[in-house]
């Protein structure tokens, strides 16, 4: 089990699955936002290549560098279908965004070895814990 403190390190490579350009929508706020906190975050959705000026990319693969985390903001279908393709590249933790959890995903999870952070949201839940440390 991963500490929440060590998922909210500035210095980890954060990829964002489900950032949008919708701006109503999780995605968009949370790719946002981790932005505006300076941290280092990487798009990904397979629908647009660009957000606010920056690159969206179609997948994990096509990532420039291994991320430390991956955050979910997808459905739950989804999250369960990215799990094996974060295994396999080697990242080990995930965040699943509320909504994009399922007790599958969360078994999958298990089974694969990953670290995961779920029933929590990264911006509002874990960055306020992050300036109350």
């Amino acid at each position: 089990m991963v500490e929440i403190s060590t998922l909210m390190r500035k210095d980890n490579v954060i990829a964002v699955i489900g950032a949008s350009r919708h701006k109503e929508k999780y995605g968009y706020k949370v790719f946002m936002q981790l932005l505006k906190e300076d941290y280092k975050v990487y798009g990904v959705n397979p629908n647009t290549d660009e957000i606010e000026g920056h690159k969206i990319y179609s997948s994990l693969q096509a990532l420039p560098e291994k991320p430390d985390l991956v955050i979910t903001i997808v459905p739950p279908q989804v999250t369960e279908a990215t799990l094996p393709k974060i295994a396999e590249l080697g990242i080990k933790n995930v965040w699943m965004q509320p909504g994009s959890e399922s007790p599958k995903a969360l078994e999958e999870c298990k089974r694969l070895g990953l670290n995961c952070i779920h029933d929590l949201c990264y911006v509002r839940d874990g960055l306020k814990m992050e300036f109350s440390l």
